[in-house]
């Protein structure tokens, strides 16, 4: 089982997550994270770190998002790694929370 970065990290991209991963599962896009499902080892650390609770164990992922879990996989193939935590957008607060962002995923 993988872990998946969902709906709210888009425009939040807090990378509190990144900090914690041993084994640097972590891609980074314009305006959001995912993880790599072939290098996650299901450690569980990133989940309670991520301040807009946007991560979910695959077996978990709210009803609506499955299509996260895909979108994680082909993304981390084209996103960088990252491997050290960055300040958070400054608009973060007020995206957090906020409803179907998927429109506004970056690519």
């Amino acid at each position: 089982m993988t872990y998946v970065v969902t709906d709210n990290c888009i425009r939040c991209k807090y990378t509190d997550c990144v900090e914690v991963c041993p084994v640097d599962c972590f891609h980074e896009g314009p305006n959001c994270l995912v993880i790599d499902p072939d290098e996650c080892i299901d450690c569980t650390l990133c989940e309670p770190e991520c301040p807009a609770e946007a991560i979910f164990a695959e077996d978990d992922v709210p009803a609506g998002m499955e299509n996260f879990i895909e979108l994680n996989a082909e993304l981390s193939r084209e996103w960088p790694i990252i491997t050290d935590m960055k300040p958070a957008p400054e608009d973060a607060e007020e995206w957090d929370g906020v409803k179907d962002k998927l429109q506004y995923l970056e690519r």
